[in-house]
């Protein structure tokens, strides 16, 4: 089994590596356990949502293992003392470890330890109630798929509301909000943007995590749909996506049952008919299949051969043997000229 930390000759190459790589960083304070209660006070939002980033010329890596920081944010200069999480890609392996912010002569410094950690992959639990993928062709036999799922803790299918917005990102949230709807002022566009509370929300918590491996394609998250929009949001860059381009969109749902059929039973000795069962207009007197369903089977199959056809509706989630479509054009013959 593969080790997650790298120590000895694996430590001293990708030390090497920043030395000589210009390697951009990401510094992350990590917050100490703080007691419950504290006055019920409201906390800032975490620092660990907002990393600081550090340009690969804001850093020197020195050969003793110690990256000094040149000109580097004030934000930063807030975690002196304290102990951070440094972040950096290794020949686009996402590499951590954790260390001390101190203060030097020549500034702030951060010194590697003996081990340096990969970053380990998190398995998410994959809602199973809704999901979606968009779709689009790169070529006339390649497709690419990506899979978009809802993120959690956010309302879907029903009017979102002020206080979902947690009461530490309010503040921002509410400066994201009022931009856009200048802006939509602006452009004549506001409509009635009931989008807008989980799309500025999101913009307030999101920020681009470091990957496993640098560049990989992530699932979109599912922010907010109605009946006539769907909003995808992504914490990464590289999801390449055109403006104003069209894309194919499937969305799943689990459906148990959709048509509910009520039976009543006669008690009365004098009937014959003791169980009457309740008829439905879209389907015929003891159908199977809907009538809509019916007209496309044999659409489909007047157009191809029944082996064919049969293949051409099970892409559509229509699974339909050949004698199945035999017996129904046999059936609606007077139909299919």
């Amino acid at each position: 089994m593969e080790s997650n930390s790298l120590t000895g000759i694996e430590r001293e190459l990708v030390l090497q590596y920043l030395i000589d790589g210009n390697v951009p960083l990401t510094i992350t304070p990590i917050e100490e356990d703080v007691s419950v209660d504290n006055d019920n006070k409201i906390k800032p939002a975490s620092s660990a949502i907002f990393p600081v980033a550090l340009k690969g010329e804001q850093i020197k890596v020195l050969e003793q293992g110690i990256i000094l920081l040149t000109n580097p944010p004030k934000s930063v200069k807030n975690f002196q003392t304290k102990n951070v999480r440094v972040e950096f890609y290794f020949n686009r392996l996402g590499l951590f470890f954790n260390t001390e912010l101190k203060e030097v002569k020549s500034g702030l410094a951060l010194v590697i330890p003996s081990s340096i950690s990969r970053i380990t992959e998190i398995e998410k639990e994959r809602p199973l109630d809704f999901s979606a993928t968009l779709f689009y062709a790169v070529s006339e036999k390649t497709d690419v798929h990506i899979n978009c799922y809802p993120l959690e803790n956010y309302r879907l299918f029903s009017k979102p509301i002020w206080s979902d917005v947690p009461e530490e990102l309010q503040h921002k949230t509410k400066a994201y909000l009022e931009e856009f709807i200048a802006h939509a002022r602006k452009q004549g566009t506001a409509g009635n943007g009931l989008q807008l509370i989980p799309v500025c929300r999101y913009l307030t918590e999101a920020r681009e995590k470091m990957q496993t491996v640098e560049g990989r394609a992530e699932p979109l998250d599912i922010i907010y749909v109605d009946y006539e929009r769907i909003v995808f949001g992504s914490k990464t860059s590289n999801m390449h996506l055109d403006a104003g381009a069209e894309y194919a969109l499937e969305l799943t749902f689990p459906i148990d049952s959709i048509i509910k059929t009520r039976k009543m039973f006669c008690h009365n000795s004098l009937c014959s008919k003791k169980t009457f069962s309740e008829n439905h207009h879209f389907v015929d007197r003891k159908g199977k299949k809907t009538r809509r369903l019916e007209k496309n089977i044999i659409y489909t199959s007047t157009q191809l051969s029944s082996v064919n056809a049969s293949k051409v509706l099970k892409t559509s989630n229509i699974n339909v043997c050949k004698s199945s479509i035999c017996e129904l054009l046999k059936k609606n013959a007077i139909h299919c000229g």
